[in-house]
């Protein structure tokens, strides 16, 4: 037999951690990493805080798992939580980012199929360079052919447009729209935000058609950009958003916010999830957002993006042959580079002994856990400076 026991659809590489230690991972033969990938923006708090350990402890010693054929406690304080913090009148919860996309794709399309809407409105918009995860629903909503091979045909009923171009996708609206599905940061496409103009565009064509406007922050929501959720720094609310990672700070949890409004279609017999909202899930969550969902909190990722921001804007000019720009907000920060990032990632990780992301458009994600302070940065900065003297670009 020569397949692996994991099926081998990821390239793992030498890092096998079995311990996490604040900001770092430790390695099963004791090296220690500084970890500013975050288990890719998933472990806000980092990997030993003792509010969320103590929660998941703490229920998993009552109850893990009952289905939802029965009622919630756990899951309407989370859900009351959200909608109280939130845009949103209601929440679906799932266990991953994929699956709440999924459910934001169908209250999408669900709005138009009721009694009251346009039946034929069955099409959502997307962006180019999106990523909205690895199902056959998200795989279709994306553009990019590497997602798509080997599992033709797609699904129908998506529209690529260019992201952050108005004009791009103006041009798709047809009386097919149910409405637009956006990244308001991209994180996989590199560490983009959406302009102003094109996010207030889109909400404008929604006003004007009856089109839902869907937001896709499963990498840029809970409290990553210094803002609960992005669309806060746009002024702009959508009608549906799919959460993920970052809220259950390292619990397989997902959520699907909607309005009133735009939840009509998701009645009795919709849609479903064997685990999703669990009682150990719903735990987890309430504890990243005890720690994430105040004032206080999100000030420090502010404050602290702002800082590494600055200092990685100063080092950059150190390597102008290396390094174009920095982008982002809070802490989901991208260094764009002037070769391809994955040789310098796999340079870091391998002989400087720092975990951060790779992206598209030759983008370094920067996804430190938010609890990091001046001294994880001065060693990320440390180990960055290091790597980028160290490094042979002529190798990538």
């Amino acid at each position: 037999m020569s397949i692996t026991p994991l099926m081998p659809v990821y390239p793992r590489c030498g890092v096998r951690p079995v311990e996490g230690d604040h900001c770092h991972l430790i390695d099963e033969d004791g090296t220690r990493y500084l970890d500013f990938a975050s288990g890719i923006a998933v472990n806000l708090l980092g990997h030993s805080h003792k509010g969320l350990i103590g929660a998941i402890q703490r229920q998993a010693e009552k109850l893990m798992h009952v289905s939802n054929l029965y009622g919630s406690p756990q899951g309407e304080a989370l859900a009351q939580r959200l909608v109280d913090k939130t845009f949103a009148d209601t929440v679906f919860f799932t266990n991953s980012g994929a699956e709440a996309v999924e459910t934001a794709i169908k209250t999408a399309r669900a709005y138009h199929q009721h009694e009251d809407g346009d039946s034929n409105r069955t099409e959502l918009i997307t962006f180019t360079n999106a990523f909205h995860g690895r199902t056959m629903a998200t795989i279709s909503a994306s553009n990019q052919e590497k997602m798509h091979k080997g599992f033709h045909p797609l699904l129908a009923g998506f529209q690529y447009a260019e992201f952050d171009n108005l004009e791009s996708a103006k041009a798709l609206v047809s009386d097919k729209t149910a409405g637009f599905l956006v990244e308001p940061i991209q994180g996989e496409g590199g560490i983009r935000p959406a302009s102003d103009e094109f996010i207030h565009g889109l909400k404008a064509m929604c006003d004007e058609h009856d089109l839902m406007l869907v937001f896709d922050e499963v990498q840029c929501g809970v409290a990553r950009t210094g803002k609960l959720y992005a669309y806060e720094h746009y002024g702009v609310e959508p009608d549906v958003m799919a959460s993920a990672k970052g809220i259950g700070g390292g619990f397989p949890l997902g959520a699907c916010l909607a309005t009133e409004k735009a939840a009509r279609g998701m009645g009795f017999g919709t849609h479903g999830s064997t685990y999703g909202g669990n009682p150990l899930a719903m735990a987890a969550g309430m504890a990243v957002m005890d720690a994430v969902a105040n004032d206080e909190f999100l000030a420090e990722v502010t404050e602290k993006g702002e800082r590494l921001r600055s200092r990685l804007e100063q080092f950059i000019g150190n390597y102008p042959d290396l390094f174009d720009l920095v982008r982002g907000k809070g802490l989901m920060l991208g260094i764009r580079m002037k070769v391809e990032s994955r040789p310098f990632f796999v340079h870091l990780r391998d002989n400087h002994q720092l975990l951060c992301v790779a992206a598209g458009d030759q983008t370094l994600r920067v996804l430190p856990p938010l609890v990091a302070g001046d001294a994880e940065f001065d060693e990320f900065l440390d180990k960055l400076s290091a790597g980028a003297a160290s490094f042979a670009p002529e190798d990538a």
